[in-house]
């Protein structure tokens, strides 16, 4: 289970560089050839991984696709504004503030639904068998990150004040030690500290119950503008092999076991053990196209499910102070426009 720290990753700390970094973003570097590309991955569980390792993008568009691993959004936005990648992935809470601080990106594709993949857990011992028990109570949380995100607007549902509790700034493997010493009460985290603080402990509220009340947190693919508007037939054929990964996945679930070729390129991708690949595949909720195309997530301009996120998450950076400013519309930053074309394509 020690590996799963590497698959999983959501905080935004991409906040150590100056705000203004992004307003400075560089053009995409020149490539050798017109048909090469940089694309940056993380460590997340993700059907699309099975189609970078067996080569089908590269077969789908003809271009030679050089895939770089990151350990955060954070440093794939850094990577972007460079000019050294093209397309990342990037979770909500940094695509909100690279956004908002002047990096030209438009997400494309919902990588996965967040999900049951990120919860909030109370120890057991700790006395808290209903929301209102927190208060008075420390709740361990990496600070700016999807978890923190959601944290806040638990409390903000169930009527506590975050002044009622002591919501402390701790990376996972910090929540775990002091989990075991019982210094914290509640934390809300991802695997593989969730795994762990579940065995001592109960979930209180998932993200993806959080996400039904408005307030979704998700993993995205994003493009630079231009480039993806200068290579619009990339784009499609890039979505539609995504696409066509994630429609394996949900098809068949159950086929892909710790000895399958799918789990076995997985972990060849990112690390691992095949047995917990399953399990960690399971947590998350990956979009179909036709659901991506609409206003639940891409679709609708301003009414997109995913703008008004991105919105509402860079008004939650602000006022933690780690962006200087909101915009006043997010739906510049969203298209459909590329699942719309691969969704023609046969």
């Amino acid at each position: 289970m020690n590996h799963m720290h590497r698959w999983i990753r959501k905080t935004a700390a991409l906040f150590a560089m100056p705000a203004l970094a992004f307003g400075l973003a560089a053009a995409p570097a020149a490539h050798a050839q017109e048909k090469e590309i940089t694309i940056a991955y993380q460590q997340i569980v993700d059907p699309w991984l099975v189609s970078i390792s067996n080569g089908t993008f590269e077969k789908a568009t003809g271009y030679k696709i050089k895939w770089r691993q990151f350990e955060s959004g954070a440093k794939v936005a850094t990577a972007v504004a460079s000019g050294d990648v093209v397309i990342g992935v990037l979770g909500s809470s940094p695509m909100a503030a690279a956004v908002s601080q002047g990096l030209d990106l438009q997400l494309f594709w919902i990588l996965d639904d967040i999900n049951q993949a990120e919860a909030m857990v109370v120890r057991n011992g700790a006395n808290i068998n209903s929301p209102a028990d927190l208060k008075g109570k420390k709740i361990g949380v990496p600070f700016v990150s999807t978890t923190h995100y959601h944290t806040m607007y638990a409390l903000q549902q169930w009527g506590i004040k975050p002044t009622d509790v002591q919501v402390l700034n701790m990376q996972p493997n910090q929540i775990v030690a002091a989990w075991e010493r019982g210094d914290i009460d509640a934390a809300y985290v991802w695997d593989p500290a969730l795994a762990h603080i579940k065995q001592n402990g109960k979930v209180l509220i998932t993200s993806g119950e959080l996400s039904k009340k408005g307030k979704p947190t998700f993993d995205g693919i994003a493009v630079e503008r231009k480039w993806g508007e200068a290579h619009a037939d990339f784009m499609a054929k890039f979505v539609k092999v995504i696409a066509d990964a994630d429609a394996a996945y949900r098809q068949n679930p159950k086929a892909w076991t710790p000895d399958s070729a799918q789990v076995k390129a997985i972990v060849k991708m990112i690390g691992g053990k095949p047995e917990d690949i399953p399990a960690a595949l399971a947590l998350y909720a990956y979009p179909s196209a036709q659901q991506q195309a609409s206003a639940e997530w891409l679709g609708g301009g301003k009414d997109s499910r995913a703008a008004k996120a991105l919105k509402d998450t860079a008004e939650f950076l602000k006022s933690q102070q780690k962006i200087d400013a909101v915009k006043p519309d997010y739906s510049a930053f969203v298209t459909s426009r590329y699942v719309d074309a691969a969704l023609k394509l046969k």
